[in-house]
């Protein structure tokens, strides 16, 4: 296998480069769109340095699995981008988005019980609402973040618009939910 391999690749402007060793070496495959299989290009994801935009890199293939929100910048070692471990196979380009924000969240499934919404970031939902469970939830504006923890930290959860009826929808297994954050593109 030669040390690069390419998908989507425009021969003007690589937009991110996933690399097997930490700090930007060895092998290294490199993409400008959706890829929902990596894993016949490289063994292992030590590094990442993102050219432009915003991305979603997933542990698994068919964007499952871990999920990691990755803005332009250099990414050394797996740990940078909360990592849990060194395995990528699938990545999603973020597109574009200079709207307005709107989600609404829901205490059951299938949109039931109490709710309220937002349209801004929320780094404690506990603290600001009382809660941590949230089992459904509708995307109306924008993209978010969801994250386990307080602080946006722990796993995180992409979303896009659309709407949500249960936690397993957003690739959770409970409907704890710490905090969230709109995915904003950086100038």
């Amino acid at each position: 296998m030669p040390r690069s391999a390419r998908c989507n690749v425009s021969p003007v402007f690589i937009l991110i480069i996933f690399f097997e060793d930490r700090n930007f070496q060895g092998r290294h495959f490199e993409c400008d769109g959706d890829c929902p299989e990596m894993q016949n290009y490289f063994g292992r994801c030590n590094s990442i340095r993102v050219e432009n935009g915003c991305w979603v890199a997933y542990e698994k293939p068919n964007y499952a699995g871990y999920q990691y929100m990755l803005h332009k910048g250099d990414y050394p070692d797996y740990q940078r981008w909360a990592g849990f471990n060194d395995c990528i196979r699938s990545c999603r380009m973020v597109p574009p988005y200079n709207g307005s924000y709107r989600m609404k969240l829901f205490e059951r499934s299938d949109f039931g019980g109490q709710n309220v919404e937002l349209n801004e970031d929320c780094p404690d939902l506990n603290e600001r609402f009382h809660t941590r469970d949230i089992s459904s939830l509708n995307v109306m504006e924008g993209y978010w973040m969801l994250h386990e923890q307080p602080n946006y930290r722990g796993r995180q959860y992409f979303l896009s618009p659309g709407e949500y009826r249960r936690h397993s929808e957003w690739g959770s297994a409970n409907s704890t939910i710490g905090s969230l954050r709109r995915v904003t593109q950086p100038n």
